[in-house]
């Protein structure tokens, strides 16, 4: 029985490590926003240079179709005019591919961009990845980053149920300084 509880104290440990070491470090608030180019649900390229002169809302999500992602992703659809009208401009971001993120914005009526990060080395630049080998997810974690490309406030880990609307306050306050 012994060697049983060392055999699972280990992998946890073993685990724990390969979490820590493969998720990378979160950019801090002031710290230039890692750039990237990655494909939308239409398999158009999208950068973080596209973005200059607006505020982004960059959401990094673990799976479409998932009950937390669907509810994170549907209030930022809700919440999109208000942040859009405060000249932010709103990305999710997970490890899934185009038809996947194609297919989820159709049925949920996604009007802003669904990033494919399948290879997971954007998440992985965010600090936002759980890589455990073989399987990839994205951390639920959330960057608005200002229109000179700097990390203005990060929500990690985000909750899915008032991410967007942390992001609408904490918006109107930073527009304010």
């Amino acid at each position: 029985m012994g060697w049983l509880l060392v055999a699972a104290v280990a992998v946890l440990a073993i685990g724990f490590l390969v979490w820590k070491l493969s998720a990378g470090k979160v950019p801090e608030v002031g710290e230039t926003a890692p750039g990237f180019s990655l494909p939308d649900q239409d398999g158009q390229a999208h950068t973080l240079e596209r973005f200059r002169g607006k505020w982004l809302a960059l959401y990094f999500y673990p799976r479409d179709d998932t009950p937390g992602c669907v509810r994170q992703a549907c209030a930022f659809r809700d919440d999109w005019r208000t942040l859009d009208g405060m000249g932010a401009a709103v990305v999710g971001v997970s490890v899934d591919d185009v038809r996947s993120h194609g297919a989820f914005a159709k049925r949920y009526s996604l009007m802003f961009r669904l990033l494919a990060d399948t290879t997971g080395g954007v998440a992985t630049q965010y600090g936002s990845i759980y890589n455990l080998g073989l399987f990839k997810l994205a951390k639920r974690n959330t960057f608005l980053i200002d229109p000179q490309g700097r990390i203005a406030k990060v929500y990690a880990p985000a909750d899915a149920s008032t991410n967007s609307q942390e992001v609408i306050r904490d918006l109107q306050t930073l527009k304010r300084t």
